[in-house]
């Protein structure tokens, strides 16, 4: 007993100490807790187990990425992906459990465009398709981005409220 709480305190000690410099108190964000850069999530593709919500009305609130069917690394913006139901509202069109299709129109990937300018949302987003491409919902809430026209995906741009 007496032996582990003074380690713990030894370890607490050399922690507040490896701040210190010659200068002064120096930033102990590597020994205390987390760097800046390791506080923020980081942005990858959507991969497998990945948690999406869905902005559709098909019934669905959230799925999880089983496969992406491009790419080897992951699916990007606008992108078609398998996923499994793991929320759904009571009498929506698909049922929790279900595995569907979907069109990734929403990632917190940044993507680079041609122009030089970069395309990143806060969330990661899907719209749910069946195996021809059309949208099972008839509304898609939230901003679309226009790039999904170049995926042949114009009907979901359609049923978008905002394309952003």
């Amino acid at each position: 007993m007496a032996a582990s709480s003074a380690s713990k305190w030894f370890r607490a000690g050399r922690s507040l100490l490896a701040g210190l410099s010659e200068n002064g108190l120096q930033r102990m964000s590597h020994d205390m807790g987390c760097s800046d850069t390791l506080c923020q999530q980081e942005r990858t593709f959507i991969q497998m187990r990945t948690n999406l919500k869905v902005v559709d009305n098909s019934g669905a609130k959230r799925v999880m990425c089983i496969q992406a069917l491009k790419g080897k690394k992951g699916a990007r913006l606008g992108d078609t992906i398998v996923a499994s139901v793991k929320e759904a509202q009571p009498g929506g069109k698909v049922k929790k459990g279900a595995v569907v299709y979907g069109v990734v129109v929403r990632a917190a990937m940044q993507r680079g465009l041609c122009d030089g300018s970069e395309v990143k949302f806060d969330d990661n987003a899907v719209v749910l398709v069946n195996k021809q491409g059309e949208p099972i919902g008839t509304r898609v809430f939230g901003p679309v981005p226009h790039e999904l026209r170049k995926k042949k995906h114009v009907k979901i741009l359609s049923l978008a409220e905002n394309i952003a």
